[in-house]
């Protein structure tokens, strides 16, 4: 029987991703919690959001630039903020679940914007500064 070695860079890659993607879930779930000073809590969920996205894009397509993975992150972050000017019914009731409230949220802001640029350009530093420099990936 010929088995794959598993333990290839990409697979290695993966992993990591997959890892920093439940840590970011968990960080995201746990700056909705009454502790977390009030002038950051507006900011901290949609901050940990784009870090979220920029590690599940990472891993999807972990093959590709650091550079791309940015700008397709971000841009997804953006289009997910802008369709909350649409208020269609079928919509409107799916933000109202808690899986649409995570995934979609509430009511278009521009500070919303500002906090999935820093977030993706913080995932971006901790790839490019922290996880290549030190060669975990």
């Amino acid at each position: 029987m010929n088995l794959k070695q598993t333990n290839t860079p990409m697979s290695r890659r993966r992993l990591t991703y997959f890892f920093y993607i439940l840590l970011v879930i968990c960080l995201g779930l746990a700056s909705r919690t009454r502790f977390i000073p009030e002038f950051i809590y507006p900011y901290l969920g949609d901050f940990f959001y784009a870090v979220m996205f920029y590690f599940i894009i990472a891993f999807l397509l972990n093959d590709q630039s650091p550079k791309l993975i940015i700008i397709i992150s971000v841009s997804i972050c953006y289009l997910i903020e802008f369709q909350q000017l649409l208020s269609y019914d079928w919509l409107v009731a799916f933000r109202n679940t808690t899986i649409g409230s995570l995934t979609l949220g509430h009511g278009f802001l521009w500070s919303d914007m500002v906090s999935y640029t820093v977030g993706g350009v913080t995932a971006y530093v901790i790839e490019k500064r922290i996880l290549l420099l030190k060669n975990v990936l």
